[in-house]
């Protein structure tokens, strides 16, 4: 009897543990972007592993470097140059 009054009182415990939770509401001003301004991709410095090859400010090298990368990721080019 004991040991079932104090799984009924940890049950509930357990239940209402979940009421006492306020509500997450973001507020957001009208008109005003508040995230992290986004920078042009080419503008970051490569990773400093892998074989990212452009410079940093230079858009034709980052397009080569994405199209290389791209290319690496086709299938048919990957199977037929071995």
């Amino acid at each position: 009897m004991r040991r079932a009054a104090l799984g009924a009182a940890i049950l509930a415990a357990f239940f209402l543990s979940g009421c006492g939770e306020a509500p997450q509401v973001t507020v957001y001003k009208q008109g005003k972007y508040q995230g992290k301004p986004d920078t042009q991709p080419w503008s970051n410095a490569p990773l400093a592993y892998g074989d990212a090859t452009w410079n940093k400010g230079d858009r034709a090298s980052w397009e080569t470097q994405i199209n290389k990368r791209a290319m690496g990721q086709n299938e048919d080019n990957r199977i037929y140059r071995q």
